[in-house]
């Protein structure tokens, strides 16, 4: 058993980290911008993440952090920035282990957001912090949210691209058994069981919810599209999730009702 600090706890995949971590009886701490509370084995913290002395404060005795928080609107410099802070805080707290959620196909689609995750991953690399890194395809919720507002319009046209959507419940459960565990480095991606196409999701979603559209592939130019046209961010090799897109849409629609 162990103390494990998430930061991002409350967003999608951190929450599974979190009901990860509780059923394998490890203490966790959840930072909060907004509230602290304590929950059996789960304590929240309320953390301003742009003071020195409230990340070391969150972070004192954690074995493991794991970091899932995002694109933190209250600092400047956004990822990379929380990213930076986040490390020195686990540094001056003597965390022994940072874990951090990337993003598979980062170094090769140039898209801004990809970007600051790849230099993000380049500050825990050199953060003097022992760090282990996983990188996972798109999560079914993501998916799910841009295909609801994709697929409003009487003709639904959606861009022509494969897919390899990830149960973000198995890469929670990843991370925490990473946090567990010695710091690896990177470790092996995890994708989704199936490649698929946006286009088929689209169709999929559609049929799930009741509506009837029609569905148009359209091809999108600009070297960010060539990138995901060319599987840039797909991990083949590693499809080790089981949950597939329909699963967790069947899901989804049970819990809607």
């Amino acid at each position: 058993m162990s103390t494990v600090v998430v930061t991002g706890g409350t967003g999608t995949v951190g929450r599974a980290v979190v009901n990860a971590l509780v059923d394998a009886h490890h203490d966790v701490v959840v930072t909060s911008r907004s509230t602290s509370s304590v929950h059996g084995r789960v304590r929240t913290v309320r953390l301003d993440y742009g003071s020195p002395a409230d990340l070391e404060a969150a972070f004192h005795g954690a074995d493991a952090v794991v970091h899932c928080a995002t694109s933190f609107t209250g600092v400047r410099g956004g990822e990379t920035e929380l990213g930076r802070r986040v490390l020195a805080g686990a540094r001056r707290a003597g965390c022994g282990h940072v874990v951090y959620i990337s993003i598979v196909g980062i170094d090769r689609i140039p898209l801004p957001y990809y970007r600051a995750k790849l230099a993000t991953e380049e500050l825990v690399e050199n953060s003097g912090v022992p760090w282990t890194i996983l990188r996972a395809t798109q999560f079914h919720e993501l998916v799910t949210r841009l295909l609801s507002g994709l697929t409003r319009p009487p003709l639904v046209l959606v861009p022509d691209v494969p897919v390899q959507p990830v149960a973000a419940e198995e890469v929670g459960a990843r991370l925490a058994a990473l946090a567990a565990a010695r710091p690896a480095g990177r470790v092996p991606d995890l994708g989704g069981p199936e490649i698929t196409t946006l286009p088929a999701l689209a169709r999929s979603y559609i049929a799930a919810i009741g509506r009837r559209r029609r569905v148009k592939a359209v091809r999108l130019f600009g070297s960010v599209f060539a990138g995901y046209r060319a599987g840039h961010h797909l991990a083949p090799d590693d499809a080790t999730g089981t949950i597939t897109y329909q699963d967790h849409l069947d899901a989804w629609v049970r819990h809607r009702r």
